[in-house]
């Protein structure tokens, strides 16, 4: 078997990542040899393989449906937005430079394809199947020309195509007409059929407008999934939870002590790597919410700043909003704060960035004693170590470069009274790590919060992955979807007018 298929959309957030996702466990479950590819990535959740390539989360995510090892291979291209205009590109795991939207889809995306056909097919050549990932909408029709992670990679491949349609949104039979409608004929010939994402009620229900659908385009509906809560692992980028007063979705489940504890997470500008605090929020009795407002920091017993693509800009974000001046009553009342890569470095005495914003000098909160340089290389790096008496895995990816001053050693960075600071990521996922951090945050909180003693991260990761591959299993075809992954699109799917246009 050496078989593909691309998973893609009718919108951005219809489910691509996690029906992928789902694929894959559903696949490796079979006994299939599988991995995940996305031909370019646009996320600012990034995640850094074994050999020290830079990859979007949520094909890190997919390799561990799939139980194998995330590799650049995976994502050829990442784009980290910088503005609403640039993005530093990501080519197989390293930086290479910093282009605006029309520069790159003036040519450079173009240029890339043969890069991410070839790392397609080298993943065919090791693995049963690839489950792709698209981007966006295949209908983008502005930006046909140029694509190279929808209908382009199909094309180049020769794969199958599954569209997934967001139900919740409203309106998906009118969308999965209309993204087939507006394909050109050679295009559509490999649009096999559609995903119902998403959906609620009885099934019975929506059974006529599948049919009428079929009728209209002559393609199968492969699946109806259900409505899931708790399933958002991974996004590709923060600006979902980056409003006021979102909170995260996590496990319900009591407290082990008397209190709860609260965390307030700062929705900084370009945020990155938020997903640092789904290790909290996994926690009994820890609630995890983000705020852009000082008064929704005086009753959280945690403050977290994450990181950020803009370090200069969410200093100065946090100073026009007045969180800053919260953030330093708080380190000087002994209330906790933690930095992270990015929300680390604001922390400190100073920043020089010629690199990033080419701010030049600019003065930090100065809460932790640690200066910050940003280098034109950038670290990538899965760091191991130790702290709180405990083995802490993390990773790093970050331009600035700290030079500690003072305080307690933490991880890489340091520690003054109640405010800690890392370039780590996912170091709260080390379980044993976290329950000490949250015994002294609670402690010096006055809360009278104890930790679970038996909560496993990766162990309700894997149940979360789980659960998209039962989902898979038990509300989808299949058979049908088996055999598209082994044979390829349908010979003979009808064309639906008026197709793309000259």
């Amino acid at each position: 078997m050496s078989g593909g298929l691309l998973v893609a959309g009718t919108t951005s957030d219809a489910g691509k990542s996690v029906v992928t996702a789902g694929i894959c466990r559903w696949l490796v479950r079979r006994g299939v040899k599988v991995a995940p590819f996305k031909g370019q990535n646009m996320s600012l959740n990034s995640f850094v393989t074994r050999e020290g390539a830079e990859i979007g989360r949520a094909q890190a995510m997919q390799a561990q449906a799939a139980r194998v090892e995330p590799s650049a291979l995976m994502n050829p291209v990442l784009l980290k937005p910088g503005s609403d205009r640039s993005s530093q590109v990501v080519l197989m795991g390293k930086p290479v430079g910093e282009l605006s939207a029309r520069g790159y889809h003036g040519g450079r995306q173009e240029a890339l394809l043969g890069t991410v056909v070839d790392c397609l097919e080298r993943l065919r050549g090791t693995y049963d199947a690839v489950i792709c990932e698209g981007a966006g909408s295949p209908a983008e029709i502005n930006l046909r020309r140029t694509d190279i992670v929808n209908m382009g990679i199909a094309r180049a491949a020769k794969l199958p195509v599954v569209v997934v349609g967001d139900i919740d949104r409203g309106g998906v039979f009118a969308s999965f007409f209309g993204t087939t409608a507006l394909l050109s004929p050679e295009d559509q010939a490999l649009v096999a059929g559609y995903i119902v994402n998403k959906f609620r009620g009885d099934v019975s229900l929506l059974q006529p407008g599948i049919d009428m659908l079929r009728g209209l385009t002559g393609r199968h509906t492969y699946g109806i999934l259900p409505y899931a809560h708790g399933l958002g692992i991974d996004e590709e980028d923060g600006l979902r939870v980056s409003l006021r007063g979102a909170v995260r979705e996590s496990v319900v489940a009591p407290p082990i002590g008397e209190d709860v504890l609260r965390v307030a997470v700062c929705a900084i500008p370009l945020m990155s790597n938020f997903t640092d605090v789904d290790a909290l929020a996994a926690e009994p009795g820890v609630v995890v919410r983000f705020v852009d407002r000082p008064e929704e920091l005086a009753d959280a017993d945690l403050v977290v700043v994450p990181g950020t693509r803009g370090t200069v800009r969410a200093l100065e974000w946090l100073r026009e909003r007045g969180l800053a001046r919260e953030l330093a009553r708080r380190a000087a009342e002994g209330r906790p704060v933690l930095g992270i890569c990015g929300g680390f470095q604001v922390l400190g005495e100073h920043i020089d960035d010629e690199v990033e914003s080419r701010a030049g000098s600019v003065t930090g909160l100065g809460l932790l004693p640690v200066r910050v340089r940003f280098a034109a290389r950038k670290t990538l790096a899965r760091p191991t170590g130790e702290a709180l008496g405990e083995r802490v895995e993390g990773y790093e990816i970050h331009h600035g470069v700290a030079e500690v001053l003072g305080g307690e050693a933490f991880l890489d960075g340091c520690r003054v009274g109640a405010v800690w600071g890392t370039h780590w990521h996912g170091s709260l996922e080390s379980d044993g790590f976290r329950r000490r951090f949250l015994e002294q945050v609670a402690s010096a909180a006055g809360r009278r919060f104890v930790p679970a003693p038996d909560t496993s991260f990766g162990a309700l990761r894997e149940e979360q992955l789980d659960r998209l591959g039962d989902l898979i299993e038990e509300h989808a075809d299949t058979d049908a979807l088996m055999r598209l992954i082994e044979q390829g699109a349908p010979a003979g799917l009808p064309f639906i007018a008026p197709g793309a246009p000259a």
